[in-house]
């Protein structure tokens, strides 16, 4: 009999943390994606805050201290040229901007990464594609 009400305090133990957080808030495992496909990535990560169109409208943004920025218009704001580094470092997290530096919007990178298994190669390519068709998206 001991076992078992060993075994149950050890269950309970390992419980309690999950029981007293706030059941509002559900821990999701992200979506896996295929690496290839930016629009893929995007449309399962990017955007519930961005928006589909990258607008920066997404049904999460009422919920958000600091509204995401309008991708669309990333090459505008910046003399033409899309700012590729600077959104590859938000992205994987190599520099902390105010939305992806807070606990409300997630730095991809570590995410990214337990997605494809540790594989930094995988890794890059999902960051490259995602990249690529955020391009895509930027006005004319």
């Amino acid at each position: 009999m001991k076992p078992l009400i060993a075994l149950t305090a050890f269950a309970m133990a390992l419980a309690l943390p999950a029981l007293a957080q706030d059941t509002n808030l559900k821990q999701v495992p992200p979506p896996y994606t295929p690496p290839t496909s930016g629009e893929a990535i995007y449309t399962a990560y990017c955007a519930s805050c961005h928006g589909v169109k990258g607008l920066g409208d997404g049904p999460v943004v009422p919920h958000l201290k600091t509204p995401p920025p309008n991708l669309i218009t990333l090459a505008q704001r910046n003399q033409g040229q899309f700012p590729q580094v600077a959104v590859s470092e938000s992205i994987v997290g190599e520099s902390l901007h105010r939305s992806h530096g807070t606990s409300g919007m997630p730095v991809w990178g570590p995410i990214f990464r337990s997605i494809d298994g540790r594989s930094e190669g995988a890794t890059k390519i999902r960051v490259h594609n995602l990249i690529e068709y955020l391009k895509s998206l930027q006005v004319k």
